[in-house]
């Protein structure tokens, strides 16, 4: 039985059911000992390729995937072979194996894999050494792996690691919650331990959302932060929708579907990965039809339907844009091999709230900083 993620995990102040959370501190205390001795314990290995890994502090719903997605279109689009390695969560196959989208069903490979695939090569692998080496062996041999997830994983020599956290701080919601470890809160490990790893933050902001919050960015630095949004490809139907979604914080959805003006008719939250079937398909489909509507979902849910009920619901896809390219190839520039590393993404010119870092001398604002 899959479980949604608790909401009051992300409140920053006086969360709610204290004996609850109370009652699983020591879990909480062990998640973290196991978690801090396997990091302590283990020499990663040199996969024979750089890898650029995009993890998470918390245990999800940060904006992960489609950071993935954006820096292999990013490199890719720089002339880099730049390839994604996911753990395939949800997916039967240990592989390695390159994902076919036009072989592979979610079932096997995993959602968020298949959604990738449809832009870059991506490969599934339980062991993800196993993974990173099979890239670099293959016929088009990677020139850096882009891994979906693995911050807390060491078993896979990172050349830069980058952690996604979510900018939505509006309603007392934190992206780190109270701090506390997973179950009594969302951290998959404490918050220091976690920045002291990563070479930068990839701070996703919701597309409404003008600024980043200064208090996040002050319990940021002095690790250097790239800001990115999260922005739909195309605006919601024009008709009413029932929306559903199955993904790390379903809230989200619901809440950037409401900013870009959507017509709701109804919204179904469900855990994430969550596997749909024809019973509750077809309620939704009823529903969505005596209120005169269509059914909406995320593209990351849409690709778990079956090809019978990809025609009847409308996938909202979203991407995530980072504002300042320069400050971008600044960081990947570690990852590439030479000369890929010298190549730099046409400037544009700063947004706000680029660079995130406090300087030390009086000087232009940067996009990104180092603190």
């Amino acid at each position: 039985m899959k479980l949604s993620t608790p909401r009051w995990w992300y409140v920053r102040r006086g969360a709610p059911m204290p004996i609850t959370r109370a009652l699983l501190t020591p879990v909480s205390w062990l998640w973290a000992a196991v978690t801090a001795r396997k990091l302590a314990k283990i020499t990663p290995t040199d996969p024979g390729v750089a890898v650029i890994c995009v993890g998470n502090l918390t245990m999800g719903g940060t904006g992960k995937t489609p950071v993935v997605r954006e820096l292999l279109r990013h490199l890719r689009s720089r002339g880099v072979e730049a390839q994604g390695l996911s753990k395939g969560h949800g997916g039967r196959l240990i592989g390695p194996v390159l994902v076919d989208p036009a072989v592979h069903p979610a079932a096997d490979v995993g959602d968020e894999p298949l959604m990738l695939s449809r832009d870059a090569p991506v490969w599934v692998a339980l062991d993800r050494l196993a993974g990173a080496q099979a890239a670099a062996a293959a016929a088009a041999k990677a020139q850096v792996v882009v891994m979906d997830d693995g911050h807390q994983n060491p078993s896979v020599r990172k050349t830069l690691s980058l952690v996604v956290v979510d900018g939505e701080t509006r309603d007392d919601e934190w992206p780190f919650g109270d701090g506390a470890v997973f179950p009594a809160g969302p951290m998959r490990e404490p918050l220091k331990a976690g920045l002291a790893r990563a070479d930068a933050v990839v701070l996703l902001l919701p597309a409404d959302l003008a600024e980043p919050d200064p208090a996040l960015l002050a319990v940021l630095a002095p690790t250097p932060v790239l800001i990115a949004r999260l922005v739909p490809d195309k605006a919601p139907p024009k008709k009413p929708v029932l929306a559903f979604a199955g993904i790390g914080k379903p809230w989200k959805f619901e809440r950037a579907l409401k900013a870009a003006k959507a017509r709701l008719l109804d919204f179904a939250a469900f855990p994430d990965h969550q596997p749909y079937d024809e019973a509750t398909l077809n309620l939704l489909d009823r529903q969505a039809a005596e209120g005169g509507g269509v059914l909406l979902t995320t593209e990351k849910d849409w690709v778990r339907l079956s090809p019978e009920w990809r025609a009847k619901v409308t996938p909202w896809t979203v991407r995530a844009r980072f504002e300042d390219e320069t400050a971008l190839d600044a960081v990947l520039a570690k990852a590439l091999p030479a000369p890929a590393s010298k190549l730099r993404s046409p400037r544009r010119k700063p947004g706000p709230g680029s660079v995130q870092a406090p300087q030390k001398a009086k000087k232009p604002a940067s996009r990104l900083s180092p603190g």
